[in-house]
């Protein structure tokens, strides 16, 4: 399977949509025992805490090092040096911007119409800081298999799915209905004893 950057709505494939972030969530939110290392929660701009998600203040700071950039651009350069694995949502790239700004680590400059930001003196050091281990930089080429055989297997299951749907019987559609409920729970199953 030809592998597609997710869109604003998500990854499509085949008729089917999955959401951004797929299959480790939505955007920015990659689950415990994700590819991540310690790092930020979630989306979010906070420092520490538990594991398995992106740092966004972390990935925020590292862009600004190399150029001033706007909201959205930044976005799109965290989807592209993921490979479309993180892209993290105006909700929570702004909220960040707007703290690190009311921190004066950052400012506002005005770029073709649009708000860009640029490094403070200030903010330079934990830049530099932060751009020696960016968060894109941790995902290895067997992180990037392991999120397409989760697609290819979702594309897969869907694809019956739909078999079921069109083709089946009343019955064979309930049982193919317990079988994603068993599935489902034996899926939260695997998190728990993980946790």
């Amino acid at each position: 399977m030809r592998y597609q950057h997710p869109g604003p709505h998500g990854f499509r494939h085949r008729g089917f949509t999955f959401p951004p972030g797929f299959p480790f969530g939505g955007p920015g939110d990659f689950g415990p025992g994700g590819p991540w290392g310690p790092g930020g929660r979630g989306g979010g701009p906070r420092r520490g805490g538990r594991g398995g998600r992106p740092n966004v203040r972390t990935a925020v700071l590292a862009l600004l090092l190399e150029r001033p950039m706007h909201g959205y651009e930044m976005i799109q350069e965290l989807d592209s040096r993921t490979n479309g694995i993180w892209r993290p949502s105006p909700g929570s790239i702004y909220p960040t911007l707007q703290m690190l700004e009311d921190e004066g680590l950052i400012e506002p400059e005005a770029s073709e119409g649009r708000k860009s930001y640029r490094l403070t003196e200030a903010g330079r050091a934990e830049a530099e800081t932060a751009a020696q281990t960016p968060p894109w930089g941790t995902i290895g080429d067997d992180t990037m298999s392991q999120v397409q055989d989760f697609r290819d297997a979702a594309v897969g299951i869907m694809g019956a799915l739909k078999q079921v749907g069109f083709n089946g019987t009343p019955e064979q559609r309930q049982r193919a209905l317990e079988i994603l409920n068993e599935t489902k729970r034996k899926l939260y199953a695997i998190l728990a004893d993980a946790e």
